[in-house]
């Protein structure tokens, strides 16, 4: 049986997944997205007895974002997050966290990842996937021996990201989620940013995005 775990916390203004990504056997653990109430999910690291070692991010909205240096700082980590993505990061009108907050974020990514390269967590390879269109730098991270993506905001159940916010292209959108999200397996669970989890297949055959192909 697999020792990798998924704990999904529900944060901030507007619902965001930050995902726990751990394993179960050696408590080594990842935080996708912490977007927000870096105490909830410091405790709540502390409750299941793991430890984080990165944060990776999809994407540089401030409901992804705010608890990530946090979250570093306590444990003495890296940011990840895409090289396109990181003066979003750093620029608080474009991550919208001045638009947001009377004091805004902004931060740069220790390391800058870049589509089709390769990390190691946990004892897994993870797949950087490169999808602009939420965002130019949006990316999502892709554990093949698990089959398991988490998408950010590319793709939802039933759904798919908006790209009217700064740097948004519905077009790259488009091309993003047929040719680099639709062509993985179709049991590949996909973990999006909001809302519940869903499958590659059943959004190959039911998302509206997929009338495009």
């Amino acid at each position: 049986m697999s020792d990798f775990r998924i704990k999904t916390c529900v944060v901030g203004s507007v619902s965001t997944n930050c995902y726990l990504v751990y394993n179960e056997s050696t408590k080594e653990a990842v935080a996708v997205d912490p977007g927000d109430n870096g105490d909830f999910i410091l405790n709540k690291c502390s409750e299941l007895g793991i430890r984080l070692t990165a944060v990776l991010l999809t994407h540089g909205h401030f409901d992804h974002i705010c608890a990530a240096p946090q979250a570093a700082r306590a444990f003495g980590i890296k940011i990840y997050a895409s090289k396109t993505e990181d003066a979003m990061l750093a620029d608080t009108s474009l991550n919208l966290t001045g638009r947001y907050f009377e004091s805004g974020v902004s931060f740069h990514a220790d390391c800058l990842v870049h589509d089709g390269e390769e990390l190691e967590f946990l004892g897994y390879k993870w797949k950087v996937i490169a999808t602009p269109g939420h965002t130019s730098g949006s990316v999502c991270y892709y554990v093949p021996e698990e089959d398991v993506i988490f998408a950010g905001d590319t793709l939802f159940q039933d759904s798919y990201g908006r790209t009217d916010l700064p740097t948004g292209s519905s077009r790259e959108l488009v091309d993003s989620v047929i040719h680099k999200l639709f062509v993985l397996p179709e049991d590949t669970m996909v973990y999006p940013g909001h809302g519940e989890p869903t499958t590659i297949g059943y959004e190959a055959g039911n998302n509206p995005i997929a009338c495009y192909r």
